[in-house]
């Protein structure tokens, strides 16, 4: 499967999708558990998926059948909103609204190190170096986690106490873009260690939306930042090398909100997941749906998408 297209929804379902016909290829029913899905990551080397699910995370084994997960981790005790595969897809990371960042070993299978945030977390990303984690909260706050220190070693807050719902970095580090409850996008440069700089050089802020932004994403060529919302949009905004922030288009279609979006490898392509049940496949050069899945019977809440070389 050169392409892995996953959706996940409400209606507690997970499907596979053949993203060119809109065929779903495949669908992990779980008719024996409860609990909404959450997020969705792939690993590198496409073999394995995390599924976030309520208060825990199940991984499935892509080119299987089977719809039991090869691995479960327990430990959270409320919803799971983040999960992330480390580079070498040896070690995941999870944030939870129980104000935890957790990082479990996928080779035993055990937890690996517990980090407590003090306030429900939005979303977590692995910084490029792999030396760091970079999480959101509903506090307001942003950190930086040091994996050799076992600390927090920046902390940021750019809004007072106004929830960061969602956060992105771009793939070579040099950018972090945060989106709050309030339709507002602040940016930083991010300074290597070594420099004289400030690690975290806050650039441009700029208004996105005017209702809840709930995931924003840099583009793998960093040219590009999507914006998702409760305004049932999806805005694209260009990135020039000032870090000025141009809206390029709107992709207009879902027709509830948009909770997720995922960037083909190419930058070329964007998947979106709607409250209207719904994921889009969007090309970015003329901003027009090109594939439409349907097969959920609730909101269709996390996407994800690998296409690129594993």
């Amino acid at each position: 499967m050169s392409v892995i297209l996953v959706t996940g929804s409400y209606d507690h379902e997970i499907r596979f999708w053949e993203a060119w016909s809109g065929i779903c290829s495949r669908t992990i029913a779980r008719s024996q558990e409860t609990g909404q899905v959450n997020r969705l990551a792939i690993s590198p080397d496409k073999r394995l998926l995390a599924a976030a699910i309520h208060k825990k995370v199940n991984i499935y084994d892509i080119a299987s059948a089977e719809s039991t997960p090869i691995i479960t981790f327990e430990g959270h005790t409320m919803n799971v909103t983040s999960v992330s595969f480390h580079s070498e897809g040896k070690w995941l990371v999870t944030g939870s609204e129980d104000g935890t960042i957790k990082i479990w070993d996928l080779r035993s299978q055990q937890l690996h190190r517990n980090y407590d945030n003090g306030a429900p977390v939005n979303d977590v990303c692995v910084h490029p170096n792999q030396g760091e984690l970079i999480s959101c909260d509903q506090a307001g706050s942003i950190k930086q986690w040091d994996l050799s220190e076992n600390l927090c070693s920046h902390e940021l807050t750019p809004a007072g106490n106004v929830p960061i719902r969602s956060i992105t970095l771009a793939l070579d580090g040099s950018c972090l873009v945060a989106a709050n409850n309030k339709g507002k996008c602040y940016v930083w440069r991010v300074n290597d260690e070594t420099s004289n700089l400030p690690r975290f050089q806050a650039v441009t802020k700029f208004h996105a939306h005017s209702k809840y932004i709930t995931r924003c994403l840099l583009s793998p060529d960093a040219k590009y930042l999507a914006t998702c919302s409760a305004d049932t949009t999806v805005k694209i905004w260009s990135i020039t090398s000032h870090y000025e922030f141009k809206q390029e288009k709107i992709l207009t279609g879902h027709q509830r909100w948009v909770w997720d979006c995922a960037f083909s490898a190419d930058s070329a392509y964007l998947v979106t997941a709607s409250s209207d049940h719904t994921a889009r496949l969007w090309e970015m050069a003329s901003g027009a749906t090109v594939r439409q899945y349907n097969g959920h019977h609730k909101a269709a809440v996390c996407c994800a998408l690998h296409d690129g070389a594993s």
